[in-house]
């Protein structure tokens, strides 16, 4: 039974998913480099630790929620020894998959289970308990973290085996980054010819155009009230996070000789987003970036 879970990585995304383990009963002890990320941690219930390896003092989970693959294997090498063997470690970053299936080695190499689970949902699925988790690892690990899971998320699917998780977050989110582009390009080439965006969305919602980035994250201002684009494009999910998955995909396409000339396509527009400053904004402004000007 798992009493106690260690938290590492309370930003944007793990401080909510930390509290909603506290809020699930969970004993949560945490750290986090950021002081701003420790101080709303600690006011969440969660109990701070003075280095990451001493969050695996007594956890019989530990998460990480990190930026980049080589900063997680860096805490994964301070805080795999300290683990008791047998223990559970779960990474829900995003990161590339050789950093990832390095991560599962260190953790066999320790007598530990692992998975990989990146999440989707962004922010306010991450405080309101409502993530998509995609898992990779051995089905025992799986079936571990199911009370942890549950507790963050709620659709969870094991994808297969060390790296499966990485490998669907991956090509989950380049088919995100190019339908934006084509919902985006679509909208603008209705205002040149002009239809209202609200007949444009209408008619796309309820017929072949229809995806989550038409009807979820509309890019202009409108259709649908609670997408980013009806607050200034506040994220959300920033297009500098959205730039760095298409990177992995393209750095996975070109690893396993995949074929992904959209991929590509939307990598690039992306990267011109971010080169002109704009990465901080939601990834669904890039309709302004395509259209020339304010939606």
């Amino acid at each position: 039974m798992i009493r106690t879970v260690g938290f590492i990585g309370l930003g944007n995304m793990g401080g909510p998913m930390a509290h909603n383990l506290v809020k699930a009963g969970f004993a949560v002890q945490g750290f986090d480099t950021v002081p701003a990320a420790r101080e709303q941690a600690a006011a969440h219930g969660i109990v701070l630790t003075d280095t990451a390896a001493a969050v695996a003092q007594g956890a019989d989970v530990v998460v990480t929620m990190l930026p980049s693959g080589p900063i997680m294997l860096s805490v994964w090498g301070e805080v795999v020894p300290a683990m008791a063997k047998g223990a559970l470690i779960v990474d829900c970053s995003t990161v590339d998959i050789d950093s990832c299936r390095k991560a599962h080695g260190l953790a066999a190499e320790a007598g530990l289970m692992s998975l990989d689970a990146p999440v989707s949902g962004g922010v306010g699925g991450a405080a309101a308990g409502t993530l998509t988790f995609m898992a990779g690892g051995a089905a025992p690990a799986f079936d571990r973290a199911l009370p942890i899971l549950q507790a963050m998320g709620k659709n969870l699917t094991h994808c297969g085996d060390d790296g499966a998780g990485q490998a669907a977050k991956i090509c989950n989110n380049m088919i995100l980054g190019i339908s934006m582009i084509a919902v985006s390009e679509a909208f603008g080439l209705a205002d040149k010819l002009g239809l209202s965006r609200q007949a444009m969305f209408d008619v796309a919602s309820k017929s072949s155009g229809q995806c989550w980035s038409l009807t979820t994250y509309c890019p202009v201002p409108g259709p649908v009230p609670t997408s980013p684009a009806n607050n200034g494009y506040k994220p959300g999910f920033a297009a500098a996070l959205m730039l760095k998955d298409l990177k992995l995909s393209q750095d996975a396409a070109g690893g396993s000789g995949a074929n992904t000339p959209l991929g590509a396509a939307a990598t690039a527009l992306y990267d011109q987003m971010a080169q002109a400053g704009e990465g901080g904004r939601d990834f669904s402004a890039i309709f302004e970036m395509l259209a020339g000007g304010k939606a």
